[in-house]
């Protein structure tokens, strides 16, 4: 009986041990509730961010165009010619920049150039060409006409030039 008792023993600590649905905490629906306004909130959190960043991807490109329009609108065709070819000191060295003058450019971004005197200006939105590209197109809306100027924007030095599209 002794060793009958030692199996009795033995069976009942593994009884009192073992969890069984009776003695299952019971289901906490505000703890539920609280995760899962969590989890939401947390996605959208990520979801917030991402199209923030997306809609902002083009934000230093479209920086540089915006300030070299505030040049041209202020008749300060010098700041924008360096803000063009990003070289603020290009009076130091104009031969580097022959393939595009400073005479041509005020020809044509000054008074008599295609949108004449800039009196306004608008970022109208950018975009990378389809299939990538080294740089972005930022559209902008001249002087409120229906035609926009479009300004091709390299990424990898911020120089200027008309858009190809």
């Amino acid at each position: 009986m002794e060793i009958g008792n030692r199996k009795f023993l033995a069976d009942s600590v593994m009884l009192v041990s073992a969890m069984t649905l009776i003695d299952a905490k019971q289901y906490d629906f505000a703890r539920d509730r609280r995760r899962r306004i969590q989890i939401i909130s947390i996605l959208i959190v990520i979801l917030v961010l991402g199209w923030l960043v997306w809609s902002h991807r083009n934000w230093p490109e479209e920086r540089v165009v915006s300030q070299f329009f505030d040049a041209l609108q202020k008749q300060d065709y010098e700041t924008a010619y360096g803000i063009w070819m990003h070289d603020p000191q290009w009076k130091q060295h104009p031969e580097k920049y022959s393939q595009y003058p400073f005479n041509e450019f005020r020809r044509d971004w000054g008074p008599g150039g295609e949108w004449g005197l800039i009196k306004s200006h608008k970022i109208y939105g950018s975009a990378t060409p389809k299939g990538g590209g080294s740089g972005v197109v930022v559209e902008v809306m001249v002087n409120d006409r229906a035609e926009h100027a479009r300004i091709w924007v390299q990424k990898s030095d911020k120089t200027l030039t008309f858009s190809p599209y």
